[in-house]
């Protein structure tokens, strides 16, 4: 005989602010320091990829080549350490759609990871910030707020 439970608390709202908070810094911040890692990347040579048997094979050069390009970025930490904390806010953002309103928490993330990629372009090659860049961050700013005030009527 099943008995009836108490419905499951839901989180503060500073809670939901950190995570959508977390989850932009992990998805937004991270991409400028991973896209640097990656450009100014400079693989070892691979004996295996000049060997007669890989080069005469177009497949196995492709394969091979993909294979060591991965695992030789991801042994650089300049590159690995960004993209776990990358993929941490994706394992973020899944625990807390499972707890927060859907129609929010995904344009709430995104335009934050928009914001913190835009702040993070600027830290790691000092890009200039247009004014029309910082338009559209206000205007995101903007938006988030509308649909929050909105859900919550």
């Amino acid at each position: 005989m099943d008995t009836p439970s108490a419905p499951e608390p839901q989180p503060s709202a500073i809670r939901y602010i950190l995570g959508f908070l977390l989850i932009g810094i992990a998805w937004g911040f991270t991409t400028p320091f991973i896209r640097a890692a990656a450009r100014t990347h400079s693989p070892p040579p691979h004996p295996i990829l000049d060997s007669p048997s890989v080069k005469k094979s177009w497949l196995k050069s492709k394969v091979y080549g993909a294979f060591f390009g991965v695992v030789d970025l991801l042994r650089n930490p300049r590159y690995a350490i960004p993209l776990v904390i990358n993929l941490t806010g994706s394992v973020w953002f899944f625990l807390l759609i499972g707890k927060a309103e859907l129609s929010l928490t995904v344009p709430i993330t995104n335009s934050l990871a928009f914001l913190f990629t835009v702040l993070g372009d600027w830290w790691v090659d000092r890009k200039v910030i247009s004014r029309d860049t910082w338009i559209g961050m206000a205007l995101s700013l903007g938006g988030i707020a509308l649909c929050v005030q909105s859900k919550n009527k």
